[in-house]
């Protein structure tokens, strides 16, 4: 920004670890800064400081290693509308270079996953938001990396649909499988995740487990530990 308007921070410095078989909660507002701290440790993004390490990869030394080896969803990811979700696997497995019949084994085991085998072959451009979403995942998952970043990825979705998604994430971390979940839904985050990050403007305020925020704040419900935080902050 110029000088007159002085310099703005979209996500201060930030230390965090996530460990294997975590689902870590990343919850906050809309605009607090979440997408922005999820693109940049996903490469989609470089940070103008600092740097993190996913899978023993630097995101900033080596971006190309850090993609290969995550499944990143985010709210804006665009799909191919004249494709149907079987042809989309297919060509998104081709670009990691899986072998042919692996890709067909592996979409097969994600529809079976995601109940998704009613739609596979129909356009994606005539999904209903639920359908397209649950393609979103099967594209990010379909070459069985290590570390899973959603975000947002039950926003607007029917409750039979989340609880699909929320299953498979269950799932997927009894499986030792790292996911960072970002949320601005409280009972997700408490349901959901083992440890959470209250960010707000930029920055996470603390992490802690759901019973460790309720023992620090006396309050119960995860609705009312956050507003206490963000009182505190200002």
């Amino acid at each position: 920004m110029g000088k007159k308007r002085g310099e703005i921070n979209a996500v201060l410095p930030t230390d965090l670890t996530i460990h294997k078989g975590e689902i870590f909660g990343l919850l906050g507002p809309n605009g607090a800064g979440k997408t922005t701290f999820l693109r940049m440790l996903s490469t989609v993004l470089t940070p103008t400081s600092g740097t993190a390490s996913l899978n023993g990869f630097d995101i900033k030394a080596q971006p190309n290693a850090v993609k290969k080896s995550i499944g990143f969803l985010s709210g804006n990811t665009k799909l191919y509308g004249r494709l149907t979700p079987r042809e989309l696997l297919d060509y998104f497995g081709r670009l990691y270079e899986m072998p042919g019949i692996q890709i067909r084994r592996r979409a097969e085991e994600i529809f079976e996953l995601l109940e998704m085998s009613e739609f596979v072959d129909q356009r994606i451009e005539k999904l209903s938001t639920g359908q397209t979403q649950k393609t979103s995942i099967a594209r990010c998952i379909l070459h069985d990396p290590r570390i899973f970043i959603f975000d947002e990825p039950t926003l607007g979705l029917d409750i039979l649909t989340s609880r699909t998604i929320l299953n498979f994430m269950r799932s997927a971390a009894e499986t030792g499988k790292t996911i960072l979940l970002s949320t601005h839904y409280m009972q997700e985050a408490e349901l959901m995740c083992s440890r959470i990050g209250l960010f707000h403007r930029g920055k996470i305020l603390d992490i802690d487990t759901l019973e460790g925020f309720r023992r620090k704040s006396r309050k119960h419900h995860l609705s009312e530990i956050f507003l206490d935080y963000i009182e505190n902050a200002h």
